[in-house]
């Protein structure tokens, strides 16, 4: 096997790993409640929601960080962390240590993410990079929606510790091979750290946006802890702006984001709402047909095979055609399905006619989407920020994911039985709606030159608006 594959596997491997607990966790939370029965529902509520706030909040941070101090060190670091504190999470005895180990393994995966694209990036020739950048966004794609069946499987087999355990095996065999596989780079033009206050700055505000989404419907979207989180995650926004303009070596370059492919990318896979939609799909199994989990998360890997197969055939169209040639059919087929879903369920089963052609339809545009928008977001960045705007994407990505959930709470509530039919039809055509939306934005990409970029000062602007 030719190196740059090689270099692919292992850290989209690792990737695996990082994103698989972003959704795992969700189908093993009766099994824990079970465990810790003397817990309050808003304290277990912790092991899934801090997961996702501090892996939100840590990922640009981590970004700037690993193009200063080098990607393959802050790889081997991210992967090392993830399977301590798994291990730790596995053999949790309460409530307070798991949260705690949650949070340590976000921060691991936080580092592995952005970091594993960027080492990949390079290895591969220019008109190659959005098909690398396909297989790689499609195993993060793939991961997530694996979650619920292979968590199923495990709980079912040994119980929710072992949806922990399962992270050992495979970051294992990612870090053996990894620490003399893969090549270190940095940006040496670098002269001074990144801003540090400005990178607590935003992981605040990222973090406090997160957190307020996340409890809305436990708080109540009128609560002070809501409304409170949500104004004061504003104002440490705008005081990162501001902050950003002035220093010398800033967290995210303003400049970034007067590169059009860069921003609108981000733009795009904010607005793309495959989590909602995931999440929807698994109540939707369970609660409205009365699927078992086991069987519920069965019958939702169809949508990610396909979306597999639709990245890896997306991103070598993309290399060819470009990448809002593909994106905009993507964000219209994902559509398309969950306004099927929307229109056409009733409360008597319809799995094959039904339910299945609509899998189909959102696992292809799946597959077209977020590759598309991932290789646009670092088709014109020069390598000394590919790790940097990988982890500005995926921020970009999570929030969304964050918004998207939170949406699907606030017109669900606690539903999830039959006579809430109404309500999922609703959410579908939302999500439907979300898509619409990034197929709008992915017309906005334009033409996208990809090019390589020799590695710039830190506080250099990078790129002015040249052409479009």
């Amino acid at each position: 096997m030719a190196r740059r594959w090689r270099v692919l596997l292992v850290t989209s491997s690792a990737v695996f790993m990082a994103l698989l607990d972003v959704t795992i966790v969700n189908i093993a939370f009766p099994d824990l409640r079970r465990s810790f029965p003397e817990d309050s529902l808003e304290d277990l509520s912790w092991i899934l929601n801090s997961y996702n706030i501090v892996f939100a909040a840590a990922l640009v941070p981590a970004g700037r960080l690993a193009d200063r101090v080098g990607r393959r060190r802050m790889f081997l670091a991210g992967v090392l962390v993830f399977l301590v504190a798994s291990l730790v999470c596995g053999i949790a005895g309460n409530v307070e240590i798991l949260v705690g180990a949650r949070v340590v393994q976000a921060l691991g995966a936080a580092l592995i993410v952005p970091t594993s694209l960027s080492l990949v990036l390079p290895e591969f020739p220019i008109e190659r990079r959005a098909t690398a950048t396909a297989l790689w966004t499609a195993t993060g794609a793939v991961a997530g929606a694996t979650g619920p069946s292979l968590g199923g499987a495990l709980v079912e087999w040994q119980g929710w510790r072992w949806i922990f355990f399962v992270n050992l095996l495979i970051g294992v065999a990612s870090l053996l091979p990894a620490r003399r596989l893969l090549r270190e780079s940095r940006d040496d033009a670098a002269t001074s750290w990144p801003d540090g206050v400005g990178a607590a700055l935003l992981a605040g505000a990222v973090g406090l946006l997160a957190l307020a989404l996340v409890k809305g419907e436990g708080w109540g979207w009128s609560s002070v802890g809501v409304l409170g989180g949500l104004a004061v995650s504003a104002v440490l926004f705008l005081a990162f702006i501001s902050r950003s303009m002035r220093h010398p070596a800033p967290v995210i370059e303003p400049a970034l984001f007067r590169i059009r492919s860069f921003a609108v990318a981000n733009v795009g896979s904010f607005l793309f709402g495959f989590y909602a939609a995931m999440l929807a799909n698994a109540l939707f199994l369970t609660g409205v047909w009365g699927y078992d989990t086991f069987t519920a998360g069965a019958g939702m890997t169809v949508g990610p095979i396909f979306a597999a197969l639709a990245a890896v055939i997306g991103g070598r169209l993309a290399d060819r055609f470009g990448q809002r040639a593909i994106a905009v059919p993507g964000g219209l087929l994902f559509a398309a399905g969950a306004v099927l879903l929307g229109l056409t369920t009733t409360e008597d089963p319809a799995y094959l006619t039904v339910f299945l052609p609509a899998a189909l339809l959102t696992g292809v545009g799946l597959g077209l989407c977020l590759p598309a928008f991932g290789s646009a977001a670092v088709a014109e960045l020069p390598r000394n920020r590919f790790a940097t705007g990988v982890a500005i994407a995926s921020c970009f990505r999570q929030v969304g994911a964050v918004v998207g959930v939170a949406g699907l709470v606030a017109v669900l509530g606690a539903t999830g039985q039959a006579e809430d039919l109404l309500d999922f039809h609703r959410l579908y055509l939302l999500i439907g709606l979300a898509g619409l939306l990034t197929a709008a934005a992915a017309v906005a990409l334009g033409r996208i030159r990809a090019r390589d970029v020799v590695a710039l000062p830190a506080a250099a602007p990078l790129f002015t608006d040249r052409n479009r």
